[in-house]
């Protein structure tokens, strides 16, 4: 009769198990390694080219190839080494970036606040300089490989929750989804640009996130958590810049 209760106390199995991606988890910035491929910057006679486009260094806001995140971009020349961008949706600015040569002219300090959640989000890359741009341009011209970068802690963390037949993901900063592993699409809620996202279970310990905008694939994110579950390796693929960078995560809480 005893073995009897004990067994109907007893929680099945299933029910108790938990899926090793479930908790608050946190990008560990010493672990990023940033894309190989060098960013090329030049700005010159007052003109500065930013993703094949040529905008005026004047400071007023001039419309650019929009995207999700921007319809309009000013360039601002502070002094010979510092540059201020600022790129705008809809007259809203979304992303305001500082960047800054030092003085030997090797190093690019780069820091962006981000501005399209409900806080900021400071993100700062350090790269080195691969080639000089053309003699007469300003400082910030030529080839810069980024080798560091590191986010504010309202952007480095999120929650994941995984079971038998969805995956969702929730920041702090509101930006969230819930998407079952059927294959179809579900929109990032509070994401200015409707970002889409479809989710495959590669493995027990795998998850593929496909992101895609305008019906248009952007970016592949795996997941894969280590065996001890308090790691998660982060590979992303960037489909527009054709680049990828990985991350490690580490676990704060269930």
């Amino acid at each position: 009769m005893k073995k009897l209760l004990v067994l109907l106390l007893w929680p099945p199995v299933a029910l108790l198990a938990q899926s090793p991606f479930d908790g608050t988890w946190i990008i560990d910035s010493n672990t990023t390694r940033l894309p190989q491929e060098p960013a090329v910057y030049l700005l010159s006679k007052g003109v500065f080219l930013w993703a094949g486009t040529e905008i005026k260094a004047d400071g007023s806001d001039q419309p650019v190839p929009k995207t999700g995140y921007w319809d309009a971009v000013s360039v601002r020349v502070a002094d010979d080494r510092t540059v201020e961008i600022v790129s705008k949706k809809a007259g809203k600015t979304m992303f305001t970036e500082v960047d800054t040569v030092s003085p030997d002219g090797t190093t690019l300090t780069q820091a962006v606040k981000d501005t399209t959640e409900a806080q900021a989000v400071i993100v700062e890359t350090l790269s080195k300089r691969v080639a000089q741009g053309p003699a007469g341009s300003h400082a910030l011209s030529g080839s810069w490989q980024a080798y560091k970068t590191k986010r504010s802690e309202n952007g480095s963390t999120i929650k994941y929750q995984c079971t038998r037949d969805e995956f969702s993901a929730e920041t702090p900063l509101g930006e969230k989804f819930k998407a079952k592993f059927d294959g179809k699409d579900y929109l990032v809620a509070d994401d200015p640009a409707h970002t889409m996202v479809s989710v495959k279970r590669l493995s027990a310990n795998t998850i593929e996130q496909t992101n895609k905008r305008e019906g248009k694939v952007v970016g592949i994110l795996r997941l894969t958590v280590a065996p001890d579950g308090q790691t998660i390796h982060i590979l992303y693929e960037n489909k527009e810049a054709n680049t990828t960078t990985t991350s490690e995560m580490r676990k704060q809480s269930q």
